[in-house]
Parts: structure tokens; sequence; C-alpha cells
């Protein structure tokens, strides 16, 4: 199964993408899920690489590592990246910047569900 996970807010304001992360982790690991992440508005924020938290607490950055070394796809809204100053450097390895257009060819030609968070 193809699933699409989109994510629209940063890595620790909120639980969400915690628990997108660990949902899609799990997707992939029990049930060969192919899964990708989209990450816009504040949620491009997540792929910032450098992420240093306290030991024992989760961290955003190794868990997209994981979902990519698992031939996970992370994809990054160019536009919500401009609106944030971000230029694509310092993005977690394998994170790619891409497009409104590829992120809605990815919702009508590959996703089977699509999880909003």
């Amino acid at each position: 199964m193809n699933y699409l996970i989109m994510l629209n807010d940063g890595p620790y304001g909120t639980e969400k993408p915690y628990n997108a992360l660990r949902i899609a982790m799990s997707l992939q690991k029990n049930f060969n899920a192919k899964v990708t992440i989209a990450l816009m508005g504040d949620g491009v924020i997540n792929a910032v690489s450098g992420q240093d938290t306290p030991e024992g607490y989760y961290n955003i950055e190794r868990m997209l590592k994981s979902i990519i070394v698992k031939k996970g796809r992370v994809i990054l809204c160019t536009t919500c990246m401009n609106a944030r100053g971000m230029s694509g450097d310092g993005l977690v390895r394998g994170a790619e910047k891409s497009s409104t257009d590829e992120i809605a060819r990815v919702i009508e030609e590959e996703a089977e569900k699509v999880l909003v968070f």
C-alpha cells in the first residue's frame, strides 16, 4: 500500500509531527508500505538537520532519516520553504525540495491513502 502523509506543523510545538512519523515508521516496518512524507507550511521546518534534543526526547531528524533509509520519500513544498527563508541548505540528507504540483501528482498517481497532520 502507498501512503502520503502530509505534515503541516513544526517539529516541537505539538506532537503531530512525532505521531505522524511514528505511524509512518510503523507502516514501513509492519506492512512494508511505501511512505511519502510531504512537508508543507511550518512542516518544512521538520527537515532542518542538526536538531539537538534532550537525551530521551524524540528527535524528528532521526525519525525522518529512518523513513528515508527504508526507501521512504520526504518532499518539501518549496513555496513554503521560501516563505520561511529556507534555501534548502542544511536539510536532512535525502529530503527533497519539491512543489505543490509534485505533491498533487503523488496524491493523484501514487497514494492509495492520504493522512493529514
